[in-house]
């Protein structure tokens, strides 16, 4: 468990000056990437697709804010039903990865712009098992791919920015298919939305809603969709 990511706002401050070998993470740098040169259809009806970044609370608080999102639950993917609980996941071996299920419509939104998103904004990666100030195998990078349609175009993506040497390292970021999605606890849903004074929020995760805003203009909604008004 992330001390700074539970660590109540009255007690940071203290905690901070009694710590002077504490480093705080912060968010990573946006690093704008290119679209995909392989998509889905851009029509239909609506999709899923499920994203794995780090932390669940800013990955869920990007995607709310991308137009053509219908709904962007956290949970757990990777492992099994009878693990997928905050307490279990945060032991770092369940299999599970704390996740994001977007619901989106392909007539607004690709998968491939919702790729570009993920890789440009929503987490850095290029870090194994890590984001930020978060470590183990929870916190990794992966695409769990809802359909071998989805799996060939984030494998085919990965290798697009690979040999574009896109990042300063190359990406670690895993594609599986066929693990089943659970949703989070109740109070992890919305969290960055309901909680902006947070300190794990304030350094992590809000400046990633800002690089959604400034390098994705157009895809760039004000008001998040939210689990609790589904």
């Amino acid at each position: 468990m992330t001390l700074l990511k539970y660590l109540p706002a009255l007690a940071f401050a203290a905690f901070i000056g009694q710590s002077s070998a504490f480093s705080l993470g912060g968010a990573e740098d946006a690093v704008m990437v290119a679209p995909p040169a392989l998509d889905l259809p851009a029509s239909g009806s609506l999709q899923t697709a499920v994203f794995a970044g780090g932390c669940f609370w800013g990955v869920q608080g990007v995607f709310q804010h991308v137009q053509g999102v219908t709904n962007a639950v956290s949970g757990y993917d990777g492992g099994a039903a009878n693990t997928a609980g905050y307490e279990s996941v945060s032991e770092g071996d369940t299999g599970h990865a704390e996740s994001v299920l977007v619901t989106y419509d392909p007539s607004k939104v690709s998968y491939g712009k919702l790729l570009q998103i993920y890789f440009s904004v929503a987490h850095n990666p290029t870090e194994l098992n890590r984001q930020g100030p978060d470590s183990g195998t929870q916190y990794r990078s992966e695409i769990f791919a809802q359909n071998a349609e989805q799996q060939k175009v984030a494998l085919a993506y990965i290798a697009q920015l690979n040999a574009a040497k896109a990042f300063d390292k190359p990406i670690v970021t895993q594609v599986e298919t066929g693990k089943p999605f659970y949703p989070a606890e109740a109070y992890h849903q919305d969290f960055l939305t309901e909680n902006p004074s947070y300190p794990y929020i304030v350094i992590n995760d809000l400046p990633k809603v800002a690089q959604l805003k400034k390098l994705f203009p157009d895809q760039y909604r004000a008001e998040p969709v939210l689990v609790k008004n589904q």
